[in-house]
């Protein structure tokens, strides 16, 4: 049997944490990440207990294969698990990337509803059938850790999907995924397909049931709920509920629910809650995309209280409005306010207590900033250090960084920028004129690093704490060929803040160039 099998047999009330961050969730547009960044991610979402970590879809393209491959070199506790298609060439590309890795998944797919047979796949149910047989069949001479997904299972007549889990189980497959692929489901039809499951298929206690939800109707972590509620012992699931459209299940939600509503949900996971936030944050500063201020658990207000009846409350006992403390999933009760005057060591201690650990060149040019910062700035709140250090993460290993920028702005113009970036190690210097101080500064950056065929499709600023000297965090999203990058960048200075983000974007865009096979290109994400 399996691990993630064996676990669930000794505890039934346990369930599986599925990341699929690296997989489905990078497939949310403009949330690329190159191969160190995946690696960093795949090291937190192992600190962060994880049982399985979907590294990616190796047979994607040759650097996929090289991230699910690093990844399983890499990760010391969680099973890696590569995305194969019902196709021989991509259950043996799956296999390969992560035969290095200590314990390891195969996850294959094949569409079940009647909408993707007919109009995606061009099928008819039998073919279909002899996919699903054959697809685990020989995923098994590779690993006895053998996953099934029904894709649009929440669509798929219930004959036809009892039929079908029944046969991957007897070919081999030990976890059994029930995805709500277009989040069509509520939650009680997705809980009763779990039970019709349970009821119908005679082989069903020899697998796991899984749960992998989207969020287009707003309904991914209840429905993935209902699922483990009537039966299923793996949930699929993203950090900060990235992924395609509406993205998914959000794993902090998910994980935060289990153990605040153990009332009504005995249920445990092997997550140590306290890492969630600095797994967030950096998945934030990672792909750019920041994480909305009342989201659930992670967002900068879930724990912040503004109305003077619920401030009296907290004063007099915190449980009258907080249902689970800040400390259980990372956050430092401490409010202590950094100023020009803080020193090197109680700069880092900081970092410590908001999730953030630096190596010795990144905290120096993060402390520089911060001074910086301090003496424009009269206060540093947390929200400061937080927007400043993870604007300093996203630079590390970029071709194109900025190095200084001058602005002539106002109604006399020319409104002119004069840049200086460093491209491959090399200054490059540019004046140009623009329709306003922005348009200035873009078309700057377009003249050292030409780049025609991408196109500006958001310039968005937002300050990231109150009053006039507060630092702004600006967001930048490019578009070419239909690839999607989103940049960020912060500084008390809006001007060079949008400069940082157009680079981080930029950058992200000739990472992603770089890792399409110049032969095939890329396969298309899978959606299950």
């Amino acid at each position: 049997m399996t691990r993630a099998f064996d676990i669930v047999k000794q505890n039934p009330q346990r369930v599986i944490i599925f990341d699929t961050t690296l997989r489905d969730g990078e497939q949310s547009p403009g949330c690329a990440m190159n191969l160190e960044e995946k690696i960093k991610m795949a090291r937190l979402l192992d600190e962060l207990g994880v049982d399985i970590i979907e590294a990616g879809f190796p047979v994607a393209s040759p650097g996929d294969f090289e991230a699910v491959n690093q990844i399983a070199h890499t990760v010391k506790n969680a099973t890696v698990c590569g995305l194969s298609r019902a196709k021989k060439g991509d259950i043996e590309a799956s296999a390969e990337a992560i035969k290095p890795a200590r314990s390891k998944r195969i996850h294959t797919f094949i569409s079940t509803s009647p909408l993707h047979m007919k109009h995606k796949l061009q099928m008819d149910p039998d073919n279909v059938f002899e996919a699903v047989k054959e697809s685990v069949t020989f995923a098994r001479n590779f690993t006895d850790d053998v996953e099934w997904s029904a894709e649009d299972a929440s669509r798929t007549e219930d004959d036809f999907l009892c039929k079908c889990v029944e046969a991957a189980i007897n070919a081999g497959a030990r976890t059994i995924n029930i995805p709500d692929t277009v989040g069509y489901a509520m939650p009680g039809e997705y809980a009763a397909k779990f039970k019709m499951l349970i009821e119908r298929v005679p082989n069903i206690d020899m697998c796991i049931l899984s749960t992998h939800c989207h969020n287009d109707l707003g309904v991914a972590v209840a429905n993935s709920l209902a699922g483990v509620i009537a039966g299923a012992r793996q949930i699929e699931c993203t950090v900060n509920g990235i992924g395609e459209r509406a993205g998914n299940a959000a794993v902090e939600e998910i994980v935060m629910a289990l153990r605040t509503r153990r009332d009504i949900m005995p249920f445990e996971t092997g997550v140590e809650t306290t890492k969630i936030t600095k797994t967030s944050r950096t998945l934030s500063a990672i792909t750019g995309f920041s994480v909305q201020p009342n989201k659930a658990i992670v967002g900068a207000n879930a724990f912040a209280h503004a109305s003077g009846i619920h401030q009296d409350g907290m004063l007099k006992n915190a449980n009258t409005y907080e249902i689970m403390t800040p400390e259980s999933v990372g956050l430092s009760e401490s409010k202590l306010v950094m100023s020009k005057h803080s020193g090197r060591h109680a700069f880092r201690e900081k970092l410590k207590e908001l999730g953030f650990e630096l190596g010795d060149n990144a905290l120096n040019d993060a402390f520089a900033r911060f001074k910086n910062l301090a003496d424009r700035k009269r206060e540093i709140f947390e929200d400061d250090l937080i927007a400043l250090v993870e604007d300093e993460m996203v630079r590390e290993n970029e071709r194109i960084r900025f190095i200084s920028l001058q602005v002539q702005a106002g109604t006399r113009g020319p409104q002119t920028a004069t840049m200086v970036l460093s491209v491959d190690g090399k200054e490059a210097p540019a004046s140009v004129v623009g329709n306003g101080p922005v348009d200035a500064i873009f078309k700057a950056i377009r003249e050292i690093y030409p780049h025609e065929e991408a196109k500006l499709q958001l310039y968005q600023v937002h300050a990231v704490t109150g009053g006039t000297d507060a630092q702004a965090e600006v967001t930048v999203r490019l578009e070419e060929k239909g690839k999607t990058v989103t940049g960020t960048g912060t500084d008390a200075d809006t001007l060079v803040a949008s400069a940082r983000a157009y680079i981080h974007a930029l950058n992200k865009l000739l990472t992603k160039r770089s890792s399409v096979n110049p032969q095939t290109g890329e396969i298309a994400a899978a959606n299950a």
